[in-house]
C-alpha cells in the first residue's frame, strides 16, 4: 500500500501530461478548416458575384489568395483544404453584371472564421416567410454544396391529426440547386421541405437541411394569375424564391402569386379552374401575353384565351383586373443566351393585346411606365431583355396596388 501511493502523484503527474496534450490534439482538430461556407446579402442587379480570399483585412493584391468569378447565387461553399492558413483568412465579394463586368463596390472584408465553419448539411435560400402569402409554384433553391453529386429534396405536410408531425409527400432528385415544380399547392396546411446531398453515386454525403416551413390558405382576396413576369426571378439567375424580382413584394396589397414561368395566355386560361377557384379570390389581377407576342401569336389569338379567363372569372364570381402585357427589349434578347430572339413585328401584336385590356371596365397601365421612346422596355429595367429586374418590379407592384386601393376602397384590400 505504501508503494501505490508513493508512486500516485508521479502517475497522476503523467495522467494530466497527457490528457493535456490529448485536448489540445482535440482542440486542433475542432479548429480544422475543411471548407466554409460563406453567405451575404443578395445585391440588386447582380447577376452573379466575385468573390476574394484575402490573407489580411485590407485590399491590396499582396494580400489576394484567391478569386472566384461568376457565383451565380448569394452564397458559396469554400474548399479551404489546400488553405492551412485558413482560420486568419479573410473574404469579400462585389457584383457582376451579365458579361462579368464589376457593377457595385465590394462589401465589407469579413474574418474567414466567422462564417460557417465544416458544414454538415445545406442552407435553403427561399424567402417564402417575408411573402404575404407562399406563390403557387413555389422554387426551392439553396446554396450549392461543394464537390456535390446532385440533390434530393422532400416536401413534407404536416398531418391533420397529429400536429407537429409531418409526412413526405414529394420527392424530387436535382443537378441543380433551384428546383422549380409543376405540381401546384393548392391543399391548405402548413408544409415543410428539406434538401441534402449526395455523391456521384447517389449516395447521401450530408445531412438533411434545417427544416423550411409555408402554409397554404384555401381563401384569398386578391390573387393574380400570369406568367414569369407574375411567378419571379430577375437578373438571369436569380429564381422566384427570392422577394426582391417579386413584384408582389411591392404592393401594399397582400396578394397570392399564381405565376407560372413560361405560360402563355393559353395555359393560364386551361389551369384556371385547377389553380384559381380553389383559392376564391373576390379580385383576380390577370397579366399575360408576353410569351404570346414574342413568339408571333396574332394578338386576336391572344385575345380570344383572355376572353375564357374573363368567362371564368365571370362564372365564378371574381372580379377580373387585367393589367397590360409588359414590354420587351429586343435588343438586349439577341446577346442574351438563355432567352430567344422576338419576332420582328412583336410590338404590334402586343397593341392590339393591350387596346383590348385598356378596353375593360378593370384595367390598370403598367406598361408605359417601363418602356422607353422605341416602346422597348427600358435597358435600365432589365438584363434579359425579358424580365423587369428589381425596379421594374417595384413599378408593377406599386401601381398595381394604387389602382386595387383606389379601385376597390369598401374591400379592406390591405389586410389578408
Amino acid at each position: 500500500m505504501k508503494f501505490v501511493y508513493r508512486f500516485l502523484p508521479v502517475s497522476l503527474a503523467i495522467l494530466m501530461v497527457l490528457g493535456s496534450w490529448l485536448l489540445s490534439m482535440g482542440q486542433a482538430d475542432a479548429r480544422t478548416i475543411n471548407k466554409v461556407r460563406i453567405n451575404w446579402p443578395i445585391i440588386a442587379g447582380a447577376v452573379s458575384y466575385r468573390l476574394e480570399i484575402m490573407k489580411a483585412p485590407d485590399s491590396s493584391l499582396t494580400n489576394r489568395v484567391k478569386a472566384i468569378n461568376r457565383i451565380p447565387v448569394n452564397g458559396y461553399e469554400l474548399n479551404t483544404e489546400d488553405m492551412p492558413e485558413a482560420e486568419h483568412y479573410y473574404w469579400r465579394v462585389c457584383p457582376l453584371g451579365y458579361n462579368g463586368n464589376v457593377i457595385g463596390d465590394y462589401t465589407d472584408i469579413k474574418p474567414l472564421k466567422s462564417e460557417e465553419i465544416n458544414p454538415s448539411m445545406p442552407r435553403g435560400t427561399t424567402e417564402f416567410n417575408r411573402m404575404a402569402y407562399v406563390p403557387l409554384y413555389p422554387v426551392f433553391s439553396w446554396i450549392p454544396v461543394a464537390g456535390s453529386g446532385g440533390y434530393d429534396v422532400h416536401i413534407s405536410r404536416e398531418k391533420a391529426d397529429s400536429p407537429g408531425q409531418y409526412q413526405v409527400i414529394r420527392s424530387f432528385q436535382t443537378n441543380s440547386n433551384v428546383l422549380y415544380e409543376d405540381g401546384g399547392y393548392t391543399w391548405p396546411g402548413r408544409y415543410m421541405w428539406q434538401v441534402r446531398s449526395v455523391d456521384k453515386n447517389g449516395q447521401p454525403n450530408t445531412e438533411w437541411s434545417e427544416p423550411d416551413y409555408f402554409t397554404v390558405e384555401n381563401r384569398v382576396k386578391v390573387a393574380a394569375l400570369g406568367d414569369s413576369i407574375t411567378h419571379g426571378g430577375g437578373t438571369c439567375n436569380t429564381p422566384p424564391g427570392y422577394v426582391i424580382y417579386s413584384w408582389e413584394t411591392y404592393s401594399k396589397v397582400p396578394i397570392k402569386n399564381l405565376g407560372h414561368s413560361g405560360d402563355t395566355v393559353q395555359d393560364m386560361a386551361a389551369r384556371f379552374d385547377r389553380d384559381v377557384v380553389c383559392f376564391s379570390p373576390k379580385i383576380l389581377v390577370i397579366m399575360g401575353g408576353v410569351n404570346n407576342f414574342r413568339a408571333g401569336e396574332s394578338g386576336w389569338d391572344t385575345i380570344a384565351a383572355m376572353e375564357q379567363i374573363l368567362a371564368e372569372c365571370q362564372l365564378h364570381d371574381i372580379i377580373p383586373v387585367f393589367a397590360t402585357a409588359t414590354p420587351i427589349n429586343a435588343d438586349l434578347m439577341q446577346h442574351v443566351e438563355t432567352v430567344e430572339e422576338p419576332v420582328w413585328n412583336w410590338q404590334a401584336e402586343q397593341e392590339i393585346l393591350n387596346q383590348w385590356i385598356m378596353n375593360q371596365p378593370y384595367h390598370v397601365d403598367v406598361t408605359t411606365p417601363l418602356k422607353d421612346e422605341y416602346g422597348q422596355l427600358k435597358e435600365s429595367f432589365t438584363t434579359d431583355g425579358l424580365h423587369p429586374d428589381h425596379e421594374g418590379k417595384r413599378i408593377i407592384g406599386e401601381i398595381i396596388a394604387n389602382y386595387l386601393l383606389t379601385t376597390f376602397p369598401d374591400y379592406d384590400l390591405l389586410n389578408k
